[in-house]
């Protein structure tokens, strides 16, 4: 009898205390597993933002210097927070690209098109943008080029994207 009660204390096995010790080392494990994947997820959605803010204003800024070459006539006489400009297409139809501020109760940090009238978003989180005009030589209120600068916020990051367009009349 002393023999089986012998065999029965040796058997491979966990006591409890082994148990509670490997969940415990699990448990740590897994929320540091977990702390991990889930600061990689907000590091992607802020970068996703980031790419999203950015390429929008990339695009703004392609449309805008596709029209504004094309233009027919642009104005130096607007504010450098506008671009003023008689479409090439049709030139009676007067075309202005606009930055509305933090101010503007309608639409706050935006580039905005305004054609017959009509206001449309080109860009969000806009934090700033400015068209810098250069006079013609044969008529100083007609630009010969536009630099166009536009500053874009996303989270804590601002990034400024710029382009020019030299404007080629109708030949």
């Amino acid at each position: 009898m002393q023999r089986k009660q012998d065999l029965h204390r040796s058997a491979a096995g966990f006591t409890i205390a082994e148990c509670l010790i490997s969940l415990a080392i699990c448990a740590i494990l897994m929320t540091a597993v977990a702390v991990a994947f889930n600061a990689s997820l907000i590091n992607f959605r802020e970068n996703e933002e980031k790419f999203q803010s950015i390429n929008n204003a990339r695009q703004a800024l392609s449309r805008m210097t596709t029209q504004i070459r094309t233009a027919s006539c642009v104005s130096t006489t607007t504010p450098s927070h506008q671009c003023v400009f008689l479409d090439g297409a049709d030139p009676s139809q007067l075309v202005t690209f606009e930055y509305r501020d933090a101010a503007d109760p309608n639409s706050p940090n935006t580039l905005v098109l305004i054609q017959d009238g009509t206001a449309y978003k080109l860009c969000d989180n806009v934090t700033g943008a400015s068209f810098s005009k250069t006079a013609s030589d044969d008529d100083p209120n007609d630009a010969k080029s536009v630099l166009i600068s536009l500053s874009v916020k996303c989270g804590a990051s601002e990034r400024t994207l710029s382009a020019a367009a030299v404007v080629r009349r109708a030949l």
